[in-house]
């Protein structure tokens, strides 16, 4: 997890307390990312740094890109989906939500599922448009297109599948941050984190 919060049920080890070993200095959280995803973390050594990405961040100048698999073949190649969604636990409001998706490749592998002698599969590239709680993996859930390996909101049915293919992890990873350089507007970071091996065994059926 990256930090301690009321979702940590007895955790003792967070990535901001990782990180503030490794640096040997405080560090402060822009966004968080869910415990079981992979990617791109942003972070600041200092509070101004931390607002100013902190505003970037509320106007809509961040761009965030995930890696997602998810089952089915969603129909359309470019996709939005604007369906609220509330805070998580004890935050029962909703507010908009609305995350676009583009679809990079498909596949079908020879795993039976619900009388079918295969199952298809899509990965997709993810675009939140919005910060809600595990926005990307509901907005998959209302459309049926469960994300792979998600035991909150996903399949168990292909969860399993993919763990006998020795897939073990939820498969979305962010991939890539953009925002304004804290310091200079004018300027603009990009990073890019590569998915693990494991993420890349899965992206390797796609290759099919």
């Amino acid at each position: 997890m990256v930090h301690d919060s009321r979702l940590a049920r007895g955790e003792t080890d967070f990535a901001a307390d990782r990180l503030r070993a490794q640096f040997g200095r405080p560090v402060h959280l822009v966004h968080r990312l869910d415990r079981a995803t992979s990617g791109c973390l942003l972070l600041a050594f200092d509070r101004d740094t931390a607002s100013a990405l902190g505003r970037s961040l509320m106007a809509g100048e961040v761009d965030k890109a995930y890696l997602a698999v998810c089952r089915g073949w969603p129909a359309e190649a470019e996709f939005i989906v604007d369906h609220p969604l509330d805070g998580g636990p004890g935050k029962p409001q909703k507010k908009p939500a609305v995350t676009r998706f583009e679809r990079l490749a498909m596949t079908e592998l020879p795993i039976p599922s619900a009388g079918f002698e295969t199952s298809r599969y899509t990965l997709l590239r993810a675009w939140p448009q919005t910060g809600r709680f595990r926005q990307i993996r509901r907005h998959l859930k209302h459309l049926s297109h469960h994300l792979i390996g998600d035991t909150s909101h996903g399949d168990g049915r292909h969860n399993r599948s993919f763990r006998l293919l020795g897939i073990h992890r939820m498969l979305l990873h962010a991939e890539r941050l953009a925002f304004p350089h804290p310091r200079d507007p004018t300027r603009r970071v990009e990073v890019v984190a590569p998915p693990d091996a494991e993420f890349a065994r899965a992206l390797a059926f796609f290759e099919r």
